[in-house]
């Protein structure tokens, strides 16, 4: 062998030995990165104020089919959230009570079944009227960047931005696909491990390959049919990167579950499983008999 053939021999070892390396630092450093996402958040003991579960009746559909202990805990979920982050009006917009359960209560759905924290990593949610126009910081000022407004978005460094228009529409059909809560929330679980990639943060680094993998292949799948005009259950918008796919996936998920899941179950499946939920069964099954809150204890005849 030559001296240029053992050189070029040593530096592929080299080559594979880093990236070999990187890639266990990598997923190591997402699992760390996951931890404080998946400490539970404390729930409160505080009674629950009744026009909350008027207002989650009324005004968020998509906990229509949620059980009883379901319902309970999201509510408590919703306690945790409103007391840990700020609900904040722009453009002179006065962010009510009911404003805050309803966006709260959305948000929470996606925590109900996870081994999750309150959305650790937030602190804060900008409601603006409307669609706005957003604002990217540069080294001078605020540059206005892009002038397509915007119905919503979700910063890694804690805030989340939604326009009430959007929120309010898109939550009374809880079947059209389209939830800008819910979206910009899943956002927030695929940052929590630092990185907005579509893959939130899992329990081991063979869970982020497996997931990773799915998502990846529905996500090619999705682009080729956006750029065909192939007709499919997933918006187009989620062919733009694999963070927005998430989010869009999410979306269909929770509002569009049984059509998901006929289309392609195998990421219904894989976001059954993530979730912990199955909306789509939930559509299927017809509710059971409700049970009493207080049953009444059996009577004892006396011989």
């Amino acid at each position: 062998m030559t001296s240029s053939g053992s050189a070029l021999e040593a530096f592929e070892i080299a080559v594979l030995a880093a990236v070999l390396i990187f890639g266990s630092y990598f997923l190591t450093w997402r699992m760390l990165m996951g931890v404080r996402w998946r400490r539970r958040p404390t729930l409160s003991a505080d009674p629950i104020p009744d026009h909350w579960r008027e207002i989650v009746s009324r005004r968020v559909p998509v906990a229509g089919r949620l059980t009883d202990a379901e319902h309970e805990k999201l509510l408590r979920l919703v306690q945790v959230f409103l007391r840990e982050k700020i609900i904040e009006g722009c453009d002179g917009l006065d962010v009510t009570e009911e404003m805050k359960v309803m966006i709260a209560a959305q948000a929470c759905v996606l925590l109900l079944h996870l081994d999750a924290g309150c959305y650790p990593g937030l602190r804060t949610v900008l409601v603006y009227p409307g669609t706005y126009r957003p604002r990217r910081p540069s080294w001078f000022k605020y540059d206005l960047g892009s002038t397509e407004a915007l119905v919503g978005e979700s910063w890694r460094h804690g805030v989340v931005i939604l326009s009430w228009d959007s929120v309010a529409s898109q939550a009374a059909d809880s079947m059209d696909g389209r939830n800008v809560t819910l979206h910009e929330f899943a956002h927030q679980l695929d940052q929590q491990d630092g990185v907005a990639d579509g893959t939130p943060a899992l329990q081991s680094p063979s869970a982020v390959r497996h997931w990773a993998a799915i998502i990846a292949r529905h996500y090619d799948d999705l682009v080729s049919a956006a750029a065909s005009g192939r007709d499919t259950v997933l918006d187009y918008y989620g062919a733009t990167n694999k963070a927005e796919f998430f989010a869009v996936a999410t979306e269909t998920f929770f509002e569009q579950p049984i059509q998901l899941r006929q289309q392609q179950p195998e990421l219904y499946d894989a976001l059954r499983v993530f979730y912990g939920q199955d909306p789509a069964q939930r559509l299927t099954v017809p509710p059971g008999p409700p049970v009493p809150l207080h049953p009444t204890p059996p009577v004892t005849l006396s011989p």
